[in-house]
Protein backbone atom coordinates (compact mmCIF):
# COMPACT_ATOMS: atom_id res chain seq x y z
CA UNK A 1 0.00 0.00 0.00
CA UNK A 2 1.47 3.37 -1.06
CA UNK A 3 1.31 6.30 1.38
CA UNK A 4 0.17 9.84 0.54
CA UNK A 5 0.49 12.98 2.69
CA UNK A 6 -2.02 15.78 2.06
CA UNK A 7 -1.28 19.09 3.75
CA UNK A 8 -1.61 22.82 3.46
CA UNK A 9 1.63 24.76 3.12
CA UNK A 10 3.01 26.27 6.33
CA UNK A 11 5.34 28.68 4.51
CA UNK A 12 3.02 31.68 4.80
CA UNK A 13 1.89 34.11 2.10
CA UNK A 14 3.20 37.26 0.43
CA UNK A 15 2.15 40.47 2.17
CA UNK A 16 1.14 41.06 5.80
CA UNK A 17 0.52 37.97 7.94
CA UNK A 18 -3.12 37.19 8.91
CA UNK A 19 -4.21 38.14 12.43
CA UNK A 20 -4.47 34.50 13.55
CA UNK A 21 -0.93 33.64 12.47
CA UNK A 22 1.66 34.03 15.22
CA UNK A 23 5.36 34.39 14.67
CA UNK A 24 7.17 31.04 14.45
CA UNK A 25 9.74 30.49 17.22
CA UNK A 26 13.42 30.56 16.31
CA UNK A 27 14.56 27.20 14.99
CA UNK A 28 11.02 25.83 14.45
CA UNK A 29 10.97 24.20 11.02
CA UNK A 30 7.18 24.14 10.86
CA UNK A 31 4.70 21.25 11.21
CA UNK A 32 5.17 19.83 7.70
CA UNK A 33 8.94 19.32 7.95
CA UNK A 34 8.66 18.30 11.61
CA UNK A 35 6.26 15.53 10.54
CA UNK A 36 8.61 14.41 7.78
CA UNK A 37 11.49 14.33 10.29
CA UNK A 38 9.82 11.46 12.14
CA UNK A 39 11.21 8.02 11.47
CA UNK A 40 7.75 6.54 10.74
CA UNK A 41 6.76 9.38 8.37
CA UNK A 42 7.83 7.88 5.07
CA UNK A 43 5.59 8.81 2.14
CA UNK A 44 5.54 7.78 -1.52
CA UNK A 45 3.85 11.05 -2.51
CA UNK A 46 3.15 14.42 -0.90
CA UNK A 47 0.56 16.95 -2.09
CA UNK A 48 1.04 20.47 -0.70
CA UNK A 49 -1.86 22.92 -1.02
CA UNK A 50 -1.62 26.69 -1.06
CA UNK A 51 -3.62 29.73 -2.17
CA UNK A 52 -2.34 32.00 -5.00
CA UNK A 53 -0.74 34.44 -2.52
CA UNK A 54 1.26 31.60 -0.98
CA UNK A 55 2.53 29.96 -4.17
CA UNK A 56 5.98 31.59 -4.20
CA UNK A 57 6.83 30.98 -0.50
CA UNK A 58 5.57 27.38 -0.78
CA UNK A 59 8.04 26.41 -3.49
CA UNK A 60 10.92 26.37 -1.01
CA UNK A 61 8.92 24.05 1.25
CA UNK A 62 8.20 21.74 -1.71
CA UNK A 63 11.92 21.56 -2.58
CA UNK A 64 12.79 20.54 0.98
CA UNK A 65 9.95 17.98 1.02
CA UNK A 66 11.44 16.37 -2.12
CA UNK A 67 14.31 15.21 0.05
CA UNK A 68 11.79 13.04 1.94
CA UNK A 69 9.53 11.68 -0.84
CA UNK A 70 10.04 10.69 -4.50
CA UNK A 71 6.91 12.54 -5.65
CA UNK A 72 5.90 15.96 -4.34
CA UNK A 73 3.24 18.18 -5.93
CA UNK A 74 2.26 21.78 -5.23
CA UNK A 75 -1.41 22.46 -5.98
CA UNK A 76 -2.72 26.03 -5.95
CA UNK A 77 -6.31 26.18 -4.67
CA UNK A 78 -8.27 29.01 -6.28
CA UNK A 79 -9.38 30.65 -3.03
CA UNK A 80 -8.43 34.24 -2.22
CA UNK A 81 -9.61 34.16 1.40
CA UNK A 82 -8.53 31.00 3.29
CA UNK A 83 -10.89 31.88 6.14
CA UNK A 84 -14.03 31.64 3.96
CA UNK A 85 -15.69 28.35 4.93
CA UNK A 86 -17.99 28.24 1.89
CA UNK A 87 -15.26 28.84 -0.71
CA UNK A 88 -12.93 26.40 1.00
CA UNK A 89 -15.60 23.70 1.18
CA UNK A 90 -16.39 23.97 -2.54
CA UNK A 91 -12.70 23.95 -3.47
CA UNK A 92 -11.74 21.08 -1.15
CA UNK A 93 -14.78 19.02 -2.19
CA UNK A 94 -13.72 19.17 -5.85
CA UNK A 95 -10.09 18.54 -4.90
CA UNK A 96 -11.04 15.45 -2.86
CA UNK A 97 -12.78 13.94 -5.90
CA UNK A 98 -9.69 14.59 -8.07
CA UNK A 99 -7.35 13.13 -5.49
CA UNK A 100 -9.42 9.93 -5.22
CA UNK A 101 -8.98 9.48 -8.98
CA UNK A 102 -5.24 10.29 -8.96
CA UNK A 103 -4.56 8.28 -5.77
CA UNK A 104 -7.22 5.52 -5.58
CA UNK A 105 -7.99 4.57 -1.96
CA UNK A 106 -7.58 0.91 -2.88
CA UNK A 107 -3.89 1.50 -3.57
CA UNK A 108 -3.07 4.59 -1.48
CA UNK A 109 -3.35 5.20 2.28
CA UNK A 110 -3.80 8.94 2.85
CA UNK A 111 -2.72 11.02 5.83
CA UNK A 112 -4.10 14.55 6.29
CA UNK A 113 -2.04 16.99 8.37
CA UNK A 114 -4.32 19.20 10.46
CA UNK A 115 -1.53 21.35 11.90
CA UNK A 116 -0.99 23.47 8.78
CA UNK A 117 -3.44 25.95 7.25
CA UNK A 118 -6.05 28.28 8.66
CA UNK A 119 -8.41 27.15 11.44
CA UNK A 120 -11.21 27.11 8.85
CA UNK A 121 -9.19 24.79 6.59
CA UNK A 122 -8.43 22.50 9.53
CA UNK A 123 -12.13 22.33 10.44
CA UNK A 124 -13.07 21.37 6.89
CA UNK A 125 -10.50 18.56 6.84
CA UNK A 126 -12.28 17.10 9.87
CA UNK A 127 -15.70 17.44 8.21
CA UNK A 128 -14.55 15.86 4.93
CA UNK A 129 -12.86 12.94 6.67
CA UNK A 130 -15.68 12.31 9.17
CA UNK A 131 -18.31 12.47 6.41
CA UNK A 132 -16.42 9.92 4.32
CA UNK A 133 -15.86 12.33 1.43
CA UNK A 134 -12.10 12.01 1.93
CA UNK A 135 -10.89 8.57 3.11
CA UNK A 136 -7.89 9.51 5.27
CA UNK A 137 -6.22 9.40 8.67
CA UNK A 138 -5.90 12.76 10.45
CA UNK A 139 -2.56 13.70 12.06
CA UNK A 140 -1.54 16.53 14.36
CA UNK A 141 2.03 17.72 15.02
CA UNK A 142 2.45 19.00 18.58
CA UNK A 143 3.83 22.60 18.44
CA UNK A 144 7.53 22.70 19.26
CA UNK A 145 6.94 25.02 22.21
CA UNK A 146 4.84 22.34 23.94
CA UNK A 147 7.09 19.38 23.28
CA UNK A 148 9.35 18.50 26.21
CA UNK A 149 12.72 17.01 25.51
CA UNK A 150 12.90 14.11 25.13
CA UNK A 151 9.34 13.55 23.87
CA UNK A 152 8.07 10.02 23.12
CA UNK A 153 5.86 11.06 20.24
CA UNK A 154 5.51 14.53 18.71
CA UNK A 155 2.90 13.35 16.17
CA UNK A 156 -0.48 11.92 17.12
CA UNK A 157 -3.47 10.62 15.24
CA UNK A 158 -6.67 12.61 15.70
CA UNK A 159 -9.83 10.57 16.28
CA UNK A 160 -13.30 11.95 16.96
CA UNK A 161 -15.72 9.90 19.04
CA UNK A 162 -19.11 11.10 17.76
CA UNK A 163 -20.89 9.64 20.78
CA UNK A 164 -18.61 11.55 23.15
CA UNK A 165 -19.24 15.04 21.79
CA UNK A 166 -22.82 16.40 22.08
CA UNK A 167 -22.11 19.10 19.48
CA UNK A 168 -20.91 16.52 16.96
CA UNK A 169 -23.66 14.06 17.87
CA UNK A 170 -26.19 16.76 16.92
CA UNK A 171 -24.73 16.69 13.40
CA UNK A 172 -25.24 12.92 13.01
CA UNK A 173 -28.02 13.25 10.41
CA UNK A 174 -25.93 15.63 8.33
CA UNK A 175 -22.91 13.31 8.44
CA UNK A 176 -25.06 10.35 7.37
CA UNK A 177 -26.50 12.42 4.51
CA UNK A 178 -23.03 13.50 3.34
CA UNK A 179 -21.78 9.91 3.40
CA UNK A 180 -24.74 8.78 1.29
CA UNK A 181 -24.13 11.67 -1.09
CA UNK A 182 -20.47 10.75 -1.43
CA UNK A 183 -21.37 7.16 -2.34
CA UNK A 184 -23.93 8.26 -4.91
CA UNK A 185 -21.73 10.84 -6.55
CA UNK A 186 -19.19 8.14 -7.31
CA UNK A 187 -21.83 6.48 -9.48
CA UNK A 188 -22.88 8.70 -12.35
CA UNK A 189 -25.22 8.21 -15.30
CA UNK A 190 -22.88 5.91 -17.19
CA UNK A 191 -23.49 5.14 -20.85
CA UNK A 192 -22.96 6.40 -24.38
CA UNK A 193 -25.98 4.79 -26.06
CA UNK A 194 -28.53 6.96 -27.81
CA UNK A 195 -31.15 6.56 -25.02
CA UNK A 196 -28.64 7.76 -22.42
CA UNK A 197 -27.56 10.72 -24.52
CA UNK A 198 -31.19 11.66 -24.94
CA UNK A 199 -31.73 11.31 -21.17
CA UNK A 200 -28.77 13.58 -20.38
CA UNK A 201 -30.04 16.18 -22.83
CA UNK A 202 -33.48 16.12 -21.18
CA UNK A 203 -31.92 16.43 -17.74
CA UNK A 204 -29.89 19.46 -18.85
CA UNK A 205 -33.05 21.19 -20.10
CA UNK A 206 -35.22 20.58 -17.03
CA UNK A 207 -32.36 21.29 -14.61
CA UNK A 208 -32.25 24.91 -15.76
CA UNK A 209 -35.88 25.42 -14.69
CA UNK A 210 -37.55 25.12 -11.29
CA UNK A 211 -40.59 23.07 -12.33
CA UNK A 212 -41.41 19.80 -10.55
CA UNK A 213 -40.29 16.71 -12.46
CA UNK A 214 -41.88 13.25 -12.64
CA UNK A 215 -39.24 10.59 -13.32
CA UNK A 216 -40.56 7.35 -14.78
CA UNK A 217 -38.77 4.07 -15.25
CA UNK A 218 -38.61 0.44 -14.26
CA UNK A 219 -37.17 -0.66 -10.93
CA UNK A 220 -33.38 -0.56 -10.91
CA UNK A 221 -32.90 1.81 -13.85
CA UNK A 222 -31.35 4.62 -11.78
CA UNK A 223 -34.18 7.09 -11.19
CA UNK A 224 -32.49 8.52 -8.11
CA UNK A 225 -29.29 9.11 -10.08
CA UNK A 226 -31.32 11.04 -12.64
CA UNK A 227 -32.90 13.08 -9.84
CA UNK A 228 -29.51 13.84 -8.33
CA UNK A 229 -28.18 14.91 -11.74
CA UNK A 230 -31.11 17.33 -12.12
CA UNK A 231 -30.36 18.78 -8.68
CA UNK A 232 -26.61 19.13 -9.18
CA UNK A 233 -27.03 20.89 -12.55
CA UNK A 234 -29.74 23.23 -11.27
CA UNK A 235 -29.42 26.64 -9.57
CA UNK A 236 -30.23 24.75 -6.35
CA UNK A 237 -27.13 22.56 -6.72
CA UNK A 238 -25.46 24.15 -3.68
CA UNK A 239 -28.49 23.43 -1.52
CA UNK A 240 -29.39 20.11 0.13
CA UNK A 241 -30.58 17.07 -1.81
CA UNK A 242 -32.86 14.89 0.33
CA UNK A 243 -34.21 11.53 -0.90
CA UNK A 244 -37.14 9.70 0.66
CA UNK A 245 -38.72 6.38 -0.35
CA UNK A 246 -42.49 6.66 0.11
CA UNK A 247 -43.00 2.90 -0.12
CA UNK A 248 -41.17 1.82 3.02
CA UNK A 249 -43.22 3.58 5.71
CA UNK A 250 -46.68 3.04 7.15
CA UNK A 251 -49.11 5.91 6.57
CA UNK A 252 -48.75 7.51 10.01
CA UNK A 253 -44.96 7.24 10.02
CA UNK A 254 -44.69 8.60 6.48
CA UNK A 255 -46.60 11.77 7.40
CA UNK A 256 -44.09 12.40 10.19
CA UNK A 257 -41.15 11.66 7.87
CA UNK A 258 -42.41 14.11 5.24
CA UNK A 259 -43.78 16.94 7.36
CA UNK A 260 -42.14 16.46 10.78
CA UNK A 261 -43.85 16.38 14.16
CA UNK A 262 -44.00 18.25 17.43
CA UNK A 263 -43.16 16.76 20.80
CA UNK A 264 -46.06 14.69 22.11
CA UNK A 265 -47.83 14.55 18.74
CA UNK A 266 -48.15 10.78 19.13
CA UNK A 267 -46.86 7.99 21.35
CA UNK A 268 -43.09 7.93 21.20
CA UNK A 269 -42.71 11.52 19.89
CA UNK A 270 -40.40 12.64 22.69
CA UNK A 271 -39.16 15.73 20.88
CA UNK A 272 -39.70 17.95 17.89
CA UNK A 273 -38.49 16.55 14.57
CA UNK A 274 -38.05 18.26 11.23
CA UNK A 275 -39.46 16.39 8.23
CA UNK A 276 -37.68 15.96 4.92
CA UNK A 277 -39.49 18.98 3.43
CA UNK A 278 -37.87 21.24 6.03
CA UNK A 279 -34.51 19.49 5.66
CA UNK A 280 -34.63 20.16 1.90
CA UNK A 281 -35.40 23.89 2.30
CA UNK A 282 -33.44 25.81 -0.34
CA UNK A 283 -32.71 22.63 -2.28
CA UNK A 284 -34.38 19.57 -3.79
CA UNK A 285 -36.59 16.84 -2.33
CA UNK A 286 -36.72 13.52 -4.21
CA UNK A 287 -39.79 11.39 -3.43
CA UNK A 288 -39.27 7.86 -4.75
CA UNK A 289 -42.17 5.39 -5.23
CA UNK A 290 -44.69 8.24 -5.19
CA UNK A 291 -47.37 5.84 -6.43
CA UNK A 292 -47.38 4.12 -3.02
CA UNK A 293 -48.86 7.12 -1.15
CA UNK A 294 -52.14 6.61 0.69
CA UNK A 295 -55.07 8.94 -0.14
CA UNK A 296 -54.64 10.89 3.13
CA UNK A 297 -50.93 11.55 2.55
CA UNK A 298 -51.69 12.47 -1.08
CA UNK A 299 -54.09 15.16 0.16
CA UNK A 300 -51.53 16.54 2.61
CA UNK A 301 -48.80 16.54 -0.02
CA UNK A 302 -51.03 18.37 -2.49
CA UNK A 303 -51.68 21.14 0.03
CA UNK A 304 -47.95 21.58 0.69
CA UNK A 305 -47.19 21.75 -3.05
CA UNK A 306 -50.00 24.25 -3.68
CA UNK A 307 -49.36 26.58 -0.73
CA UNK A 308 -45.62 26.23 -0.28
CA UNK A 309 -46.21 25.86 3.46
CA UNK A 310 -46.69 23.02 5.94
CA UNK A 311 -47.67 22.29 9.52
CA UNK A 312 -45.85 19.61 11.45
CA UNK A 313 -47.91 16.70 12.76
CA UNK A 314 -49.40 17.91 16.04
CA UNK A 315 -48.30 21.50 15.40
CA UNK A 316 -50.13 24.79 14.82
CA UNK A 317 -47.44 27.04 13.34
CA UNK A 318 -47.22 27.40 9.55
CA UNK A 319 -43.75 26.93 8.08
CA UNK A 320 -42.85 28.45 4.70
CA UNK A 321 -40.88 26.29 2.29
CA UNK A 322 -38.62 26.78 -0.70
CA UNK A 323 -38.26 23.25 -2.10
CA UNK A 324 -38.21 21.76 -5.59
CA UNK A 325 -39.93 18.39 -5.66
CA UNK A 326 -38.81 15.55 -7.93
CA UNK A 327 -40.99 12.43 -7.84
CA UNK A 328 -40.38 8.97 -9.27
CA UNK A 329 -42.32 5.77 -9.77
CA UNK A 330 -42.24 2.54 -11.73
CA UNK A 331 -46.05 2.51 -11.81
CA UNK A 332 -48.38 3.86 -14.52
CA UNK A 333 -49.70 6.91 -12.67
CA UNK A 334 -52.03 7.90 -15.52
CA UNK A 335 -53.76 4.50 -15.27
CA UNK A 336 -53.92 4.85 -11.48
CA UNK A 337 -55.64 8.23 -11.93
CA UNK A 338 -58.23 6.64 -14.24
CA UNK A 339 -58.89 3.91 -11.65
CA UNK A 340 -59.23 6.49 -8.87
CA UNK A 341 -56.14 5.22 -7.03
CA UNK A 342 -54.16 8.46 -7.39
CA UNK A 343 -55.41 12.04 -7.15
CA UNK A 344 -55.64 13.68 -10.55
CA UNK A 345 -54.82 17.16 -9.19
CA UNK A 346 -51.70 15.83 -7.44
CA UNK A 347 -50.67 13.97 -10.61
CA UNK A 348 -50.71 17.14 -12.69
CA UNK A 349 -49.02 19.10 -9.90
CA UNK A 350 -46.11 16.62 -9.90
CA UNK A 351 -45.66 16.26 -13.67
CA UNK A 352 -44.43 19.73 -14.55
CA UNK A 353 -41.94 17.87 -16.74
CA UNK A 354 -41.61 14.14 -17.40
CA UNK A 355 -38.35 12.21 -17.80
CA UNK A 356 -38.17 8.51 -18.66
CA UNK A 357 -35.11 6.53 -17.61
CA UNK A 358 -34.58 3.78 -20.21
CA UNK A 359 -34.40 0.11 -19.19
CA UNK A 360 -31.05 -1.62 -19.59
CA UNK A 361 -32.33 -3.86 -22.40
CA UNK A 362 -32.75 -0.69 -24.53
CA UNK A 363 -29.13 0.27 -23.84
CA UNK A 364 -27.31 -2.74 -25.24
CA UNK A 365 -24.24 -0.74 -26.15
CA UNK A 366 -23.81 0.38 -22.53
CA UNK A 367 -23.56 -3.03 -20.87
CA UNK A 368 -19.81 -3.39 -21.40
CA UNK A 369 -19.20 0.17 -20.14
CA UNK A 370 -21.28 -0.52 -17.02
CA UNK A 371 -19.51 -3.82 -16.39
CA UNK A 372 -16.11 -2.10 -16.39
CA UNK A 373 -17.46 0.64 -14.12
CA UNK A 374 -18.65 -1.91 -11.57
CA UNK A 375 -15.40 -3.88 -11.94
CA UNK A 376 -13.58 -0.76 -10.68
CA UNK A 377 -15.76 -1.00 -7.58
CA UNK A 378 -14.82 -4.67 -7.22
CA UNK A 379 -11.14 -3.80 -7.58
CA UNK A 380 -11.41 -1.24 -4.77
CA UNK A 381 -13.13 -3.78 -2.49
CA UNK A 382 -10.49 -6.41 -3.26
CA UNK A 383 -7.67 -3.93 -2.52
CA UNK A 384 -6.45 -3.61 -6.09
CA UNK A 385 -7.01 -7.20 -7.26
CA UNK A 386 -9.01 -6.81 -10.46
CA UNK A 387 -10.97 -9.21 -12.65
CA UNK A 388 -11.02 -9.77 -16.39
CA UNK A 389 -14.17 -10.76 -18.29
CA UNK A 390 -13.94 -12.99 -21.36
CA UNK A 391 -15.60 -11.95 -24.61
CA UNK A 392 -17.88 -15.00 -24.40
CA UNK A 393 -19.11 -13.88 -20.97
CA UNK A 394 -19.71 -10.35 -22.27
CA UNK A 395 -21.76 -11.75 -25.15
CA UNK A 396 -23.88 -13.69 -22.66
CA UNK A 397 -24.40 -10.53 -20.62
CA UNK A 398 -25.55 -8.67 -23.72
CA UNK A 399 -28.08 -11.43 -24.49
CA UNK A 400 -29.74 -11.23 -21.07
CA UNK A 401 -32.97 -9.13 -20.85
CA UNK A 402 -32.00 -7.71 -17.40
CA UNK A 403 -35.44 -7.48 -15.73
CA UNK A 404 -33.71 -5.90 -12.71
CA UNK A 405 -31.92 -3.40 -14.96
CA UNK A 406 -28.69 -1.71 -13.80
CA UNK A 407 -29.22 -2.79 -10.19
CA UNK A 408 -29.28 -6.43 -11.30
CA UNK A 409 -26.14 -5.98 -13.41
CA UNK A 410 -24.27 -4.33 -10.53
CA UNK A 411 -25.26 -7.14 -8.17
CA UNK A 412 -24.01 -9.69 -10.70
CA UNK A 413 -20.63 -7.97 -11.07
CA UNK A 414 -20.19 -7.61 -7.30
CA UNK A 415 -20.94 -11.33 -6.96
CA UNK A 416 -17.94 -12.05 -9.19
CA UNK A 417 -15.74 -10.27 -6.66
CA UNK A 418 -16.70 -12.94 -4.11
CA UNK A 419 -16.54 -16.11 -6.20
CA UNK A 420 -14.02 -15.37 -8.99
CA UNK A 421 -10.24 -15.09 -8.64
CA UNK A 422 -8.84 -13.60 -11.84
CA UNK A 423 -11.10 -14.26 -14.85
CA UNK A 424 -14.87 -14.27 -15.31
CA UNK A 425 -16.07 -16.77 -17.93
CA UNK A 426 -19.51 -17.96 -19.00
CA UNK A 427 -19.54 -20.65 -16.33
CA UNK A 428 -19.17 -17.99 -13.62
CA UNK A 429 -22.36 -16.17 -14.63
CA UNK A 430 -25.70 -16.59 -12.87
CA UNK A 431 -27.79 -19.47 -14.31
CA UNK A 432 -30.56 -17.15 -15.59
CA UNK A 433 -27.98 -15.22 -17.65
CA UNK A 434 -26.49 -18.29 -19.32
CA UNK A 435 -30.00 -19.65 -19.96
CA UNK A 436 -30.96 -16.45 -21.78
CA UNK A 437 -27.79 -16.61 -23.86
CA UNK A 438 -28.59 -20.20 -24.89
CA UNK A 439 -32.02 -19.31 -26.25
CA UNK A 440 -32.02 -18.70 -30.04
CA UNK A 441 -32.97 -15.21 -31.19
CA UNK A 442 -33.83 -13.76 -34.56
CA UNK A 443 -30.54 -11.90 -34.73
CA UNK A 444 -28.50 -14.71 -33.16
CA UNK A 445 -26.64 -17.67 -34.56
CA UNK A 446 -29.67 -18.92 -36.45
CA UNK A 447 -30.02 -15.61 -38.27
CA UNK A 448 -26.37 -15.61 -39.23
CA UNK A 449 -26.59 -19.18 -40.47
CA UNK A 450 -29.55 -18.26 -42.66
CA UNK A 451 -27.65 -15.25 -43.96
CA UNK A 452 -24.64 -17.44 -44.72
CA UNK A 453 -26.84 -19.84 -46.66
CA UNK A 454 -28.39 -16.96 -48.57
CA UNK A 455 -24.99 -15.47 -49.30
CA UNK A 456 -23.79 -18.82 -50.59
CA UNK A 457 -26.71 -19.03 -53.01
CA UNK A 458 -27.57 -22.48 -51.60
CA UNK A 459 -24.65 -24.04 -53.50
CA UNK A 460 -21.34 -22.67 -52.26
CA UNK A 461 -20.19 -21.78 -48.75
CA UNK A 462 -19.56 -18.06 -48.34
CA UNK A 463 -16.75 -16.71 -46.20
CA UNK A 464 -17.60 -15.94 -42.58
CA UNK A 465 -17.02 -12.23 -43.19
CA UNK A 466 -19.51 -12.25 -46.06
CA UNK A 467 -22.09 -14.11 -43.97
CA UNK A 468 -21.76 -11.69 -41.06
CA UNK A 469 -21.92 -8.68 -43.38
CA UNK A 470 -25.06 -10.04 -45.02
CA UNK A 471 -26.71 -10.69 -41.64
CA UNK A 472 -25.81 -7.22 -40.39
CA UNK A 473 -27.17 -5.55 -43.51
CA UNK A 474 -30.42 -7.50 -43.21
CA UNK A 475 -30.80 -6.59 -39.52
CA UNK A 476 -30.16 -2.88 -40.15
CA UNK A 477 -32.55 -2.81 -43.11
CA UNK A 478 -35.30 -4.55 -41.14
CA UNK A 479 -34.92 -2.17 -38.17
CA UNK A 480 -35.22 0.83 -40.48
CA UNK A 481 -38.31 -0.61 -42.12
CA UNK A 482 -40.01 -1.50 -38.84
CA UNK A 483 -39.37 1.98 -37.42
CA UNK A 484 -40.27 3.78 -40.67
CA UNK A 485 -36.84 5.24 -41.26
CA UNK A 486 -36.51 6.76 -37.78
CA UNK A 487 -32.79 6.36 -37.10
CA UNK A 488 -33.00 6.97 -33.33
CA UNK A 489 -35.68 4.33 -32.76
CA UNK A 490 -33.97 1.85 -35.05
CA UNK A 491 -30.69 2.32 -33.18
CA UNK A 492 -32.41 1.69 -29.85
CA UNK A 493 -33.97 -1.50 -31.22
CA UNK A 494 -30.58 -2.73 -32.43
CA UNK A 495 -28.88 -1.87 -29.13
CA UNK A 496 -26.38 0.54 -30.69
CA UNK A 497 -26.06 4.30 -30.65
CA UNK A 498 -27.30 6.57 -33.44
CA UNK A 499 -23.88 7.41 -34.89
CA UNK A 500 -22.92 3.74 -35.10
CA UNK A 501 -26.14 3.02 -37.01
CA UNK A 502 -25.47 5.87 -39.44
CA UNK A 503 -21.99 4.49 -40.13
CA UNK A 504 -23.40 1.00 -40.76
CA UNK A 505 -26.05 2.47 -43.08
CA UNK A 506 -23.32 4.19 -45.09
CA UNK A 507 -21.23 1.00 -45.18
CA UNK A 508 -24.14 -1.07 -46.51
CA UNK A 509 -25.47 1.64 -48.85
CA UNK A 510 -28.68 2.00 -46.84
CA UNK A 511 -28.45 5.68 -45.91
CA UNK A 512 -30.91 6.83 -48.54
CA UNK A 513 -32.52 3.69 -49.93
CA UNK A 514 -33.86 1.95 -46.80
CA UNK A 515 -34.68 5.07 -44.79
CA UNK A 516 -36.68 6.51 -47.68
CA UNK A 517 -38.44 3.20 -48.32
CA UNK A 518 -39.38 2.98 -44.60
CA UNK A 519 -41.02 6.40 -44.66
CA UNK A 520 -43.24 5.59 -47.63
Amino acid sequence: MNRLLLTWSDAGTLGPAPAHQGRRPEGDRGPVLRLLDQEESRYDAIVVLTIPAGEAPSRALVERARERAPRVELRVVDVDDPSDHAKLFRALGKLSAKLKRAFPPAAWATDVLLSAGTPQAQTLWVILVQAGLLPARMLQVIPAAFVPRPHPRAVREVRLDIEGFPEIRALREEVVRLRAEARTRDTVLVGESEPMRFLRARIARVAATDVPVLILGETGTGKELAARAIHEHSPRGRGPFIAENCGVFAEGVLASELFGHEAGAFTGAAGRRRGVFEQAHGGTLFLDEIGELSPRVQASLLRVLQDGTLRRVGGEATIELDVRVLAATHRDLAAMVERGEFREDLYYRLRGAVIEVPPLRARGGDIEILVHTFLDEVRARRKGRGLKVTREALRSLCSHPWPGNVRELRAEVLRWGVFCDQTVDVGDLAPEITAAAARPAGGGAGGIAQAAEAAAGGEEVATLAAAVESAERAAVARALNVHEGNISRAARALGIDRNTLKRKMATHGLREAEAARGRR
